[in-house]
């Protein structure tokens, strides 16, 4: 897949968190002023946060879409790298703020009494669906194309999912049983997973913002095509980093010394497009070296 398209995609992604994002903030407050539901209302500002998420999400990959620059010749997308990183601890902070509000919630000696819970539970169920289809696309846009931001934001999205649940229970718990706390239960989960999850993207971010080589099963792959391709005796000093979603690449290939320099970029040329055709997130440069002579059996040797 091309690079621009990959570039659409994630682009795409960030549209679509951000335009989900406003219309859940819509949904959200218009069902706090009918029910007066805390969960609700913690539903609210789990998704104001979002919004807000999002939107430096869709400005890093704006930032990273552009082309490389005298002063960035290996283009922005370690911008993707910094919005993740900044996403995680957000999203730490937001994680240990929930748990915080459900065993305050837990330990209060009194409950708020509900209003209008119907309403309430429709429109979290609204807010599932879209929530559902958005993590979908995103999945499908960071499993393409690699990106940290898009998988950041997806997994703030995934986490709503329970808060989103434990809200309904409890408007289903008020209304059925006179219950308004039964969500902290689940907030608390909610939470857990949410730090869990923000703690391994940081990682990745913090890797890559680190010049970390990429996949072990990228850099075997690329060796791999290296050593098949026609024409190459040998390869050495593949060396990898990454960027964002992006992967640079550098090799040095062994080739016969006698051949015409036209015969030997040929060669080089069409293993980068290979290298390219299988890793499109790839920035490949090939360095072409004289293969070694053997050296010769010693007189009488074996």
């Amino acid at each position: 897949m091309p690079l621009p398209t990959l570039v659409r995609m994630n682009l795409s992604a960030g549209l679509a968190s951000v335009l989900v994002a406003g219309t859940l903030v819509g949904l959200k407050l218009w069902a706090l002023g009918v029910t007066g539901s805390l969960s609700v209302a913690a539903s609210l500002a789990d998704s104001a946060m979002d919004l807000m998420v999002s939107l430096g999400a869709m400005a890093a990959i704006l930032y990273a879409a552009k082309p490389a620059d005298e002063d960035h010749a290996f283009g922005h997308s370690s911008a993707e790298d910094l919005a993740a990183l900044g996403q995680a601890i957000f999203i730490i902070i937001a994680a240990g703020a929930i748990a915080w509000g459900a065993i305050d919630r837990l330990m209060a000696p009194e409950q708020v009494a509900l209003t209008d819970e119907g309403i309430g539970m429709t429109v979290m169920i609204i807010s599932i669906l879209l929530t559902l289809g958005l993590i979908w696309w995103q999945g499908r846009v960071a499993r393409k194309t690699g990106s940290r931001v898009i998988a950041a934001d997806r997994l703030h999205y995934l986490g709503d999912l329970l808060p989103n649940l434990g809200a309904i229970a409890s408007l289903w718990a008020s209304s059925r049983f006179g219950l308004a706390s039964v969500d902290s239960v689940v907030a608390l989960g909610a939470a857990a997973m949410l730090a869990l999850g923000a703690a391994k993207i940081g990682k990745g971010a913090w890797d890559a913002l680190m010049d970390r080589r990429a996949d072990p099963a990228i850099v075997a792959g690329i060796g791999k095509m290296a050593a098949d391709w026609p024409g190459v005796r040998g390869y050495h000093d593949l060396k990898t980093r990454t960027a964002g979603s992006r992967i640079f690449v550098n090799i040095h290939i062994e080739l016969d010394g006698d051949q015409t320099l036209h015969e030997a970029h040929a060669i080089g040329a069409s293993l980068r497009r290979a290298i390219l055709a299988a890793y499109p997130q790839a920035d490949v440069i090939v360095h072409k070296d004289v293969a070694r002579s053997p050296a010769p059996s010693p007189a009488g040797g074996q």
